[in-house]
């Protein structure tokens, strides 16, 4: 039996979607330290920062705060790219971002925050670790996990004969509604042949 050899193009459609306005809520992580009768806590809103933040830098990620009452504490934080692309405000706590960052190449960042006594660096609390989380935007348009598809079918094949299967992936987050969402269409041939969401 012989069969039509099929090649036709396709486009791809990545959904773009706002995936809603991340609110920051506060979130306490408290490490329970006896020191002098005294019970401390660490207070910090939950920290965030968007990718490719298109503003002048530095960003601003959020803050770290202890309960400790001291006028000669300092804050620090330690752990990946601290004092780098991280940076605290010793007297403030506010953390701040000194590179724009992608979440593709990396979504979460893991650190620890730290509070001493500037005059002799002895620790006032114990330290405790926190994530500072990249969250997504919409910036990756899908691709096609190989340059060409082949296909064929028989002739005279009744209406609704599978042909070929098509696969593209998007880098975008795909628990963000629509980010990683790929749509399939046919451009060229159109006349003949359907193509659906599944590809």
């Amino acid at each position: 039996m012989s069969h039509l050899i099929l090649l036709f193009s396709l486009s791809l459609a990545s959904v773009f979607a706002e995936g809603g306005s991340q609110k920051s809520t506060q979130n306490l992580c408290s490490n329970y330290v006896s020191h002098k009768r005294q019970k401390r806590d660490w207070i910090w809103n939950q920290m965030h920062i968007k990718e490719e933040i298109d503003t002048p830098l530095p960003h601003h990620v959020g803050k770290i705060t202890s309960s400790v009452r001291n006028s000669n504490a300092k804050y620090i934080i330690e752990g990946e790219y601290a004092n780098t692309i991280f940076k605290v405000e010793e007297t403030s706590g506010d953390v701040y971002a000194f590179e724009r960052l992608d979440r593709e190449k990396k979504a979460e960042y893991e650190l620890t925050a730290l509070i001493i006594d500037r005059t002799n660096n002895k620790s006032l609390e114990r330290p405790s670790k926190f994530i500072i989380k990249v969250y997504d935007i919409n910036d990756n348009a899908p691709v096609f996990v190989q340059k060409v598809f082949n296909g064929s079918v028989p002739e005279m094949s009744p209406v609704g004969t599978s042909v070929t299967k098509v696969t593209a992936v998007d880098a975008d987050d795909p628990t963000v509604s629509g980010h990683a969402t790929v749509t399939y269409e046919v451009t060229t041939g159109g006349e003949y042949f359907t193509i659906d969401d599944s590809g």
